[in-house]
Protein backbone atom coordinates (compact mmCIF):
# COMPACT_ATOMS: atom_id res chain seq x y z
CA UNK A 1 0.00 0.00 0.00
CA UNK A 2 1.41 3.61 -1.08
CA UNK A 3 2.75 6.27 1.45
CA UNK A 4 0.29 8.76 1.78
CA UNK A 5 2.17 11.98 2.87
CA UNK A 6 0.03 14.99 3.70
CA UNK A 7 2.18 18.36 2.86
CA UNK A 8 0.67 20.79 5.40
CA UNK A 9 1.40 24.49 6.35
CA UNK A 10 -1.13 26.52 7.92
CA UNK A 11 0.73 29.95 6.89
CA UNK A 12 0.53 30.88 3.13
CA UNK A 13 3.59 31.65 0.96
CA UNK A 14 5.95 28.95 3.03
CA UNK A 15 6.78 27.01 -0.43
CA UNK A 16 4.18 24.68 0.02
CA UNK A 17 3.08 23.74 -3.50
CA UNK A 18 6.15 24.16 -4.90
CA UNK A 19 7.64 21.50 -3.03
CA UNK A 20 4.51 19.51 -3.57
CA UNK A 21 5.26 19.45 -7.37
CA UNK A 22 9.00 19.53 -7.30
CA UNK A 23 9.46 16.84 -4.93
CA UNK A 24 6.58 14.73 -6.68
CA UNK A 25 8.74 15.32 -10.14
CA UNK A 26 12.31 14.56 -8.72
CA UNK A 27 10.89 11.12 -7.47
CA UNK A 28 9.16 10.61 -10.55
CA UNK A 29 12.45 11.05 -12.54
CA UNK A 30 14.14 8.81 -9.81
CA UNK A 31 11.32 5.76 -10.93
CA UNK A 32 8.62 6.21 -8.04
CA UNK A 33 5.05 5.87 -8.80
CA UNK A 34 3.77 9.06 -7.46
CA UNK A 35 -0.03 10.82 -6.90
CA UNK A 36 -0.19 14.14 -6.23
CA UNK A 37 -3.60 14.85 -5.12
CA UNK A 38 -4.56 18.86 -5.02
CA UNK A 39 -6.61 19.85 -1.98
CA UNK A 40 -6.22 23.24 -2.35
CA UNK A 41 -9.12 25.23 -3.88
CA UNK A 42 -6.47 27.73 -5.18
CA UNK A 43 -5.05 24.68 -7.79
CA UNK A 44 -1.90 26.18 -7.73
CA UNK A 45 -0.34 22.15 -7.91
CA UNK A 46 -2.58 21.54 -10.72
CA UNK A 47 -1.78 24.26 -12.60
CA UNK A 48 1.91 23.86 -11.43
CA UNK A 49 1.96 19.96 -13.36
CA UNK A 50 0.79 21.61 -16.43
CA UNK A 51 -2.71 20.60 -16.29
CA UNK A 52 -5.29 23.45 -17.23
CA UNK A 53 -7.37 23.68 -14.03
CA UNK A 54 -10.01 25.32 -15.95
CA UNK A 55 -10.66 23.04 -18.22
CA UNK A 56 -13.79 20.56 -17.22
CA UNK A 57 -12.85 17.56 -16.10
CA UNK A 58 -13.17 15.30 -13.26
CA UNK A 59 -11.38 16.58 -10.09
CA UNK A 60 -11.08 15.98 -6.24
CA UNK A 61 -14.56 18.01 -6.31
CA UNK A 62 -16.41 15.20 -8.49
CA UNK A 63 -14.55 12.40 -6.35
CA UNK A 64 -14.89 13.93 -2.61
CA UNK A 65 -18.66 15.30 -3.40
CA UNK A 66 -20.00 13.64 -6.50
CA UNK A 67 -18.71 10.04 -5.85
CA UNK A 68 -16.96 10.00 -8.86
CA UNK A 69 -14.18 7.04 -9.00
CA UNK A 70 -10.89 8.33 -8.17
CA UNK A 71 -9.35 6.63 -10.91
CA UNK A 72 -11.36 8.31 -13.44
CA UNK A 73 -10.55 11.66 -12.43
CA UNK A 74 -6.85 11.02 -12.07
CA UNK A 75 -3.98 12.47 -15.05
CA UNK A 76 -0.80 11.28 -15.38
CA UNK A 77 1.51 13.85 -16.54
CA UNK A 78 4.98 14.02 -17.34
CA UNK A 79 5.78 15.18 -13.41
CA UNK A 80 3.51 12.52 -12.28
CA UNK A 81 -0.19 11.39 -11.37
CA UNK A 82 -2.28 14.08 -10.51
CA UNK A 83 -5.90 14.26 -8.51
CA UNK A 84 -6.30 17.70 -9.56
CA UNK A 85 -8.36 20.34 -8.18
CA UNK A 86 -10.74 23.60 -9.29
CA UNK A 87 -12.43 26.80 -7.95
CA UNK A 88 -15.39 25.15 -7.28
CA UNK A 89 -13.46 23.08 -4.13
CA UNK A 90 -13.78 26.83 -2.24
CA UNK A 91 -17.35 25.15 -1.26
CA UNK A 92 -16.34 21.21 -0.90
CA UNK A 93 -15.49 21.98 2.89
CA UNK A 94 -18.88 23.55 3.86
CA UNK A 95 -20.21 20.10 2.04
CA UNK A 96 -18.46 17.62 3.61
CA UNK A 97 -19.37 19.14 7.29
CA UNK A 98 -22.55 17.90 5.97
CA UNK A 99 -21.41 14.32 5.10
CA UNK A 100 -21.95 10.76 7.13
CA UNK A 101 -17.99 10.01 8.21
CA UNK A 102 -16.84 13.56 7.46
CA UNK A 103 -13.41 13.51 8.64
CA UNK A 104 -12.40 10.33 6.72
CA UNK A 105 -13.92 11.27 3.08
CA UNK A 106 -10.37 11.47 1.78
CA UNK A 107 -8.93 8.78 3.63
CA UNK A 108 -11.70 6.59 2.28
CA UNK A 109 -10.94 7.40 -1.64
CA UNK A 110 -7.38 6.93 -0.89
CA UNK A 111 -7.36 3.69 0.56
CA UNK A 112 -8.85 2.35 -3.01
CA UNK A 113 -5.97 3.41 -5.00
CA UNK A 114 -3.38 3.52 -2.46
CA UNK A 115 -1.84 -0.07 -3.54
CA UNK A 116 -1.54 1.50 -7.26
CA UNK A 117 1.09 4.00 -5.87
CA UNK A 118 4.58 4.26 -3.98
CA UNK A 119 3.71 7.68 -2.66
CA UNK A 120 0.35 9.65 -2.17
CA UNK A 121 1.56 13.30 -1.76
CA UNK A 122 -1.84 15.79 -0.63
CA UNK A 123 -1.00 19.41 -0.70
CA UNK A 124 -3.34 21.11 1.91
CA UNK A 125 -4.53 24.04 1.90
CA UNK A 126 -2.74 26.77 3.76
CA UNK A 127 -5.79 27.14 6.88
CA UNK A 128 -6.94 24.42 9.44
CA UNK A 129 -10.36 23.61 8.18
CA UNK A 130 -12.56 20.61 6.83
CA UNK A 131 -9.79 19.36 4.11
CA UNK A 132 -6.73 20.06 5.57
CA UNK A 133 -8.93 17.72 8.13
CA UNK A 134 -9.89 15.26 6.04
CA UNK A 135 -5.98 15.69 4.36
CA UNK A 136 -4.58 15.06 7.96
CA UNK A 137 -6.97 12.09 8.78
CA UNK A 138 -5.76 10.45 5.28
CA UNK A 139 -2.68 10.43 5.99
CA UNK A 140 -0.02 8.48 7.41
CA UNK A 141 2.91 11.12 8.33
CA UNK A 142 2.63 14.85 7.54
CA UNK A 143 5.61 16.74 5.58
CA UNK A 144 6.03 20.30 7.02
CA UNK A 145 7.88 23.00 4.60
CA UNK A 146 8.68 26.16 7.07
CA UNK A 147 9.97 29.54 5.88
CA UNK A 148 13.29 30.50 7.19
CA UNK A 149 11.00 33.75 9.20
CA UNK A 150 10.29 34.60 12.43
CA UNK A 151 6.29 34.53 11.55
CA UNK A 152 6.92 30.71 10.29
CA UNK A 153 7.57 29.62 13.80
CA UNK A 154 4.40 30.97 15.16
CA UNK A 155 2.23 29.43 12.42
CA UNK A 156 3.88 26.05 13.24
CA UNK A 157 3.09 26.05 16.98
CA UNK A 158 -0.54 26.29 15.75
CA UNK A 159 -0.09 23.96 12.93
CA UNK A 160 1.72 21.57 15.67
CA UNK A 161 -1.05 21.71 17.86
CA UNK A 162 -3.86 20.59 14.96
CA UNK A 163 -1.80 17.89 14.29
CA UNK A 164 -1.62 16.86 18.00
CA UNK A 165 -5.50 17.07 18.34
CA UNK A 166 -5.94 15.48 14.81
CA UNK A 167 -3.77 12.37 16.31
CA UNK A 168 -5.62 12.22 19.53
CA UNK A 169 -9.01 12.26 18.12
CA UNK A 170 -9.31 10.94 14.59
CA UNK A 171 -6.03 9.12 13.74
CA UNK A 172 -4.00 7.57 16.04
CA UNK A 173 -0.83 6.70 13.60
CA UNK A 174 -0.31 10.57 12.43
CA UNK A 175 3.24 11.07 12.65
CA UNK A 176 5.87 13.76 11.31
CA UNK A 177 7.45 12.82 7.67
CA UNK A 178 9.72 15.79 8.29
CA UNK A 179 10.23 19.22 8.12
CA UNK A 180 11.48 21.39 5.34
CA UNK A 181 13.43 24.33 5.16
CA UNK A 182 12.44 26.83 2.24
CA UNK A 183 13.60 29.75 0.82
CA UNK A 184 17.21 29.36 3.11
CA UNK A 185 19.29 32.16 2.25
CA UNK A 186 23.12 31.58 3.88
CA UNK A 187 23.68 35.35 3.73
CA UNK A 188 21.26 36.33 6.59
CA UNK A 189 21.82 35.40 10.40
CA UNK A 190 17.82 34.84 10.35
CA UNK A 191 18.45 31.85 8.22
CA UNK A 192 20.70 30.87 9.84
CA UNK A 193 18.92 31.19 13.86
CA UNK A 194 15.46 29.78 11.83
CA UNK A 195 17.43 26.11 10.97
CA UNK A 196 18.92 26.14 14.50
CA UNK A 197 15.51 26.65 16.30
CA UNK A 198 14.10 23.96 14.16
CA UNK A 199 16.48 21.47 14.02
CA UNK A 200 16.89 21.59 18.09
CA UNK A 201 13.27 20.73 18.00
CA UNK A 202 12.64 18.18 15.45
CA UNK A 203 16.12 16.86 15.70
CA UNK A 204 16.34 14.48 13.13
CA UNK A 205 13.24 14.69 11.74
CA UNK A 206 14.69 18.04 9.83
CA UNK A 207 15.77 17.43 6.56
CA UNK A 208 19.32 17.68 5.88
CA UNK A 209 19.01 19.35 2.55
CA UNK A 210 17.18 22.72 2.55
CA UNK A 211 15.54 24.29 -0.08
CA UNK A 212 17.14 27.45 -0.95
CA UNK A 213 15.42 31.31 -1.77
CA UNK A 214 16.09 31.02 -5.74
CA UNK A 215 13.77 33.29 -8.65
CA UNK A 216 14.09 30.14 -11.06
CA UNK A 217 11.95 28.22 -8.30
CA UNK A 218 9.35 31.05 -7.86
CA UNK A 219 9.54 31.59 -12.11
CA UNK A 220 8.69 27.80 -12.53
CA UNK A 221 4.88 27.93 -11.50
CA UNK A 222 3.91 30.19 -14.14
CA UNK A 223 5.13 28.22 -16.68
CA UNK A 224 2.99 25.11 -15.40
CA UNK A 225 6.79 23.10 -15.01
CA UNK A 226 7.90 21.94 -12.01
CA UNK A 227 11.60 23.64 -11.38
CA UNK A 228 13.10 20.03 -12.37
CA UNK A 229 12.24 20.65 -15.84
CA UNK A 230 11.80 24.69 -16.07
CA UNK A 231 15.38 25.07 -14.93
CA UNK A 232 17.37 21.68 -14.98
CA UNK A 233 20.88 22.89 -14.10
CA UNK A 234 19.32 26.03 -11.56
CA UNK A 235 20.80 25.32 -7.77
CA UNK A 236 17.22 24.88 -7.09
CA UNK A 237 16.38 21.86 -8.98
CA UNK A 238 19.60 20.11 -7.93
CA UNK A 239 18.09 20.48 -4.81
CA UNK A 240 14.84 19.23 -5.03
CA UNK A 241 17.00 16.53 -6.86
CA UNK A 242 18.79 16.25 -3.80
CA UNK A 243 15.59 16.06 -1.24
CA UNK A 244 14.40 13.41 -3.21
CA UNK A 245 16.92 11.20 -2.70
CA UNK A 246 16.97 11.70 0.56
CA UNK A 247 13.34 11.30 1.13
CA UNK A 248 13.59 7.73 -0.21
CA UNK A 249 16.44 6.99 1.50
CA UNK A 250 14.36 7.67 4.71
CA UNK A 251 12.00 5.31 3.02
CA UNK A 252 14.00 2.73 2.87
CA UNK A 253 13.31 2.88 -1.07
CA UNK A 254 15.47 1.56 -3.32
CA UNK A 255 16.38 4.03 -6.24
CA UNK A 256 15.90 2.97 -9.51
CA UNK A 257 16.91 6.27 -11.47
CA UNK A 258 15.47 7.03 -14.91
CA UNK A 259 18.50 8.77 -17.34
CA UNK A 260 17.47 11.72 -18.50
CA UNK A 261 16.34 12.00 -22.47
Amino acid sequence: MGKIIAVANQKGGVGKTTTCVSLCAALTELGANVLLCDMDPQSNATSGMGVNKDKNMYNMYSVLIDGVDAKRAIHKTPYGHLLPSSSIMSGAGVELVMMDSRNYVLKNVLEKIADDFDFIFVDCPPSLEMLTLNSLCAAGTVLIPVQCEYFALEGLKDLMTTIRMTKKAFNPELEIEGVLLTMYDSRTNLSAQIATEIKKHFKEKTYNISIPRSVRIAEAPSHGKPITEYDRASRGAQTYQDLAREFLKRNNYIVKEVSAV
